[in-house]
């Protein structure tokens, strides 16, 4: 099974992509998952002219090392925003799909939308937010099949989203799947979101073969920490066990990109002192962690009797 980890793990110290690439082939991965997720931005290099040359370098550099793109997270925001905000995420993940497609990467995970009005307790709001969702796929949908690039939905934890509706289980992301009704629709399961929601297994086997790529991360529990695994209390082997036996055979991606947690984060700040030289962790121990994740998932794919690519 390919073993791969996200771009994003080296976003607070690269700017650029080749760095990125390169920290992680030090590590070990051969296997890229490209973040595109801080790229809903008029100055991304993708977002201007001239953004199929950075594409094209970046695979040039893929394959110096022998590497390739396996995966990728489209830009993040709300899709049940509307305004420029979402004229402007519509415009980054069409891209992000024209990217992938350039780049020989089969699909890329897309967050749904999220919205007060629609509280999770009402079990009515269910289509309407399943239908105020697909005024975004829609969107997509010409450029989903034009690039022959999947669309993958992901699960996320109410420590996140608080009450308001979204796919919080395996059977609600196939209740949407089947609204959705379109070939090029799949979907991701992010193992940290469900730790906290303190289910796995069940919804690993209720998304079947629908279930296209993961998101494995772990956490203590209470929050959405994105962690590398062992590092939390999520069981792996309810994980494996659920993967193995829906025969999943889609590529081990990690998403653990805050295993070294910033100064500043959205789960809560570090604490301040006076003097600061050494408040944000350093890239030495950045490219440290790297490396036990390899060796992380190396051990985990033995252990479940897959070849490590």
């Amino acid at each position: 099974m390919k073993l791969a980890t996200t771009t994003g793990d080296f976003g607070r110290f690269y700017s650029d992509n080749e760095s990125k690439i390169r920290a992680l082939y030090r590590a070990g991965f051969r296997h890229i998952d490209l973040s595109l997720y801080r790229d809903a931005d008029p100055k991304s290099v993708f977002m201007q002219d001239g953004w199929e040359r950075e594409v094209d370098r970046l695979r040039q550099v893929a394959d110096e090392l022998g590497m390739d793109f396996v995966q990728s997270h489209a830009p993040g925001g709300n899709p049940l925003k509307f305004g420029a905000e979402w004229d402007l995420l519509l415009a980054a993940t069409r891209r992000s799909l024209e990217i992938c497609a350039l780049l020989g990467i089969p699909n890329t995970v897309v967050h749904l939308g999220w919205a007060s009005d629609l509280p999770y307790e009402d079990k009515a709001a269910e289509d309407a937010y399943f239908e105020r969702n697909m005024t975004f796929i829609r969107g997509l949908i010409p450029t989903m099949e034009k690039t022959g690039v999947m669309v993958l939905v992901e699960n996320t934890t109410h420590a996140n989203m608080g009450q308001s509706w979204y796919l919080y289980t395996g059977a609600e992301m196939k209740d949407f799947l089947r609204y959705a009704a379109h070939p090029l629709l799949g979907a991701c399961w992010d193992t940290g979101h469900a730790n906290v929601e303190g289910h796995q297994y069940a919804d690993l086997t209720a998304l079947g073969e629908d279930l296209c790529a993961i998101h494995f991360n772990d956490n203590r529990g209470g929050g959405d920490e994105h962690v590398i695994p062992y590092l939390g209390t999520m069981s792996v082997d309810e994980v494996m066990c659920g993967l193995r036996d829906i025969g999943y055979r889609g590529v081990f991606t990690f998403e653990c990109d805050s295993s070294a947690r910033p100064a500043d984060y959205w789960q809560g700040n570090r604490r301040r002192w006076r003097e600061e030289r050494i408040a944000e962790p350093p890239l030495a121990f950045q490219e440290a962690l790297e490396r036990a994740l390899y060796v992380c998932g190396e051990s985990i794919l033995t252990a479940y009797g897959y070849p490590v690519e």
